[in-house]
């Protein structure tokens, strides 16, 4: 198996990233090359990737969580939201679709009520819950905190 380097982002991945996060069917919105942390083959190609996404001056998100389909399972995204949690004040955030909730709560994170969430978080909850009433799924957004 081919070696794969954690490190942060180069300018030079930015369209791999961008891919990426499109690939997975993640939020597009707010990618910077320059907050993310990436992991990376030997050939140079992105397979996992995360940031810490700001809002405003005090509030911090864990976000854009991708590893490319054929990568999962190894322990790729475990690995980035480590290096990113590192050295990360608290508190930090996240959104994520409720099947993905026990792979946070792993690292500590904890679902949080909406009187808990800061505005932004509110924001995004309310609309996917309005958008949700048409489309009927099974799946929920958490927003969670770790302190």
């Amino acid at each position: 198996m081919a070696e794969i380097v954690f490190r942060k982002a180069l300018e030079s991945e930015s369209n791999q990233i961008d891919d990426l996060i499109h690939l997975v069917g993640i939020n597009p919105t707010g990618l910077d090359w320059k907050r993310f942390v990436v992991a990376v083959n030997d050939r140079g190609e992105v397979l996992g990737c995360g940031q810490i996404k700001p809002h405003g001056k005090d509030i911090l998100e864990l976000a854009s969580i991708a590893v490319t389909p054929e990568h999962r399972g190894k322990g790729i995204a475990r690995s980035v939201i480590e290096r990113l949690l590192k050295g990360t004040p608290r508190p930090l955030y996240l959104m994520c679709m409720s099947h993905n909730g026990s792979l946070y709560e792993k690292f500590g994170f904890e679902v949080i009520e909406e009187r808990q969430m800061p505005r932004y978080f509110k924001r995004i909850k309310k609309l996917f819950d309005l958008a949700d009433v048409f489309k009927h799924s099974d799946e929920k957004l958490l927003v969670m905190k770790l302190e």
